[in-house]
């Protein structure tokens, strides 16, 4: 079995993403099988409690208060009205659900008291509990561990180099510095990152090194492509081939092999043969429901219906 390592260089990495494609999915697949069981495919649903007026500029996202888009800020829900929702999902099959807040940073106070509710009602329906919702301080990281919860979402979103391009309102620095809260807290780390921002193969190659050369590998890497949408700076981005989806998932899965990895965002616009084609690269994650946070996302039937058709299992 492949030993984990934390010491990657870029050349490395390179190497591998440079790969012909048919063989990197060869090599990614076969090692997803010596760390993971590979038919089963872990499924969650994203709760959105706090939508919209976030004061980040994120070039990508709808819910910036800089950008005029579909989105309309709603007040956030109540304690009862997000237990409500996850035991929705838990009928639906889900045993995890992500809270999600539209925070820069989260607010202490009476906020993160029914945050920390939340997750306390939820856990007593025999749900895991992730979370994602901004910056974070050690305080406020310790108390998330007291509470229990599965893992912490904080992307780096891009590489170091063409994060300012996407991101001025927080830096590079700061996101690295929450992650650094969230391994000293014991809470695993959920953290990934976007494709389709403009970036080039050497950003894609940069972030991958930067997630594999953390003291500790993330949880779970989410990948996600840029949906584009209306009122943001990145609406006119084309849309990418499903392929460089499946290079970016086949390169963490070869260098991260113990991680999970999430098919996040963009599955809508991906035919069902190029999600088989990831979940074979190595993703063994997916967030189901029909919006994810605020762009589209396949139904849960016919999402159900895929995974029986390639003989794998939902957990």
């Amino acid at each position: 079995m492949q030993a984990i390592s934390n010491n990657w260089t870029k050349q490395q990495i390179r190497e591998i993403y440079k790969l012909p494609l048919i063989d990197l999915i060869f090599k990614a697949a076969s090692l997803h099988r010596e760390f993971h069981e590979y038919s089963k495919i872990k499924i969650s649903k994203l709760i959105s409690f706090k939508t919209g007026a976030c004061s980040q500029d994120c070039a990508y996202c709808a819910q910036s208060s800089r950008y005029t888009t579909h989105v309309i800020p709603h007040r956030s829900l109540s304690v009862e009205e997000v237990l409500n929702e996850a035991i929705e999902a838990k009928q639906e099959g889900v045993e995890r659900v992500c809270l999600s807040a539209s925070w820069r940073d989260i607010p202490d106070g009476k906020e993160f008291e029914n945050v920390l509710e939340m997750i306390s009602q939820i856990k007593k329906e025999g749900l895991s509990v992730c979370c994602t919702m901004g910056m974070m301080n050690e305080d406020q990281a310790a108390k998330l561990a007291d509470a229990g919860i599965t893992a912490y979402n904080h992307n780096l979103d891009t590489s170091d180099e063409h994060y300012p391009k996407i991101i001025t309102t927080r830096s590079y620095k700061e996101r690295l510095a929450t992650i650094d809260c969230l391994i000293n807290a014991g809470v695993q780390h959920c953290t990934g990152g976007i494709i389709g921002l403009g970036e080039t193969d050497e950003d894609r190659i940069s972030m991958i090194h930067q997630l594999a050369t953390m003291r500790k590998h993330p949880y779970t890497v989410p990948l996600n492509v840029l949906v584009p949408v209306k009122g943001t700076p990145l609406e006119n981005n084309p849309i990418l081939s499903s392929w460089e989806m499946m290079r970016m998932i086949a390169t963490v899965r070869m260098v991260m092999p113990k991680s999970m990895i999430c098919l996040a965002a963009g599955r809508k616009q991906m035919t069902e043969e190029a999600q088989a084609l990831c979940f074979l690269a190595g993703a063994n994650s997916i967030f189901v429901g029909t919006k994810l946070l605020t762009t589209p996302n396949p139904e849960i039937d016919s999402d159900m219906e895929l995974l029986k058709i390639l003989g794998l299992q939902a957990h």
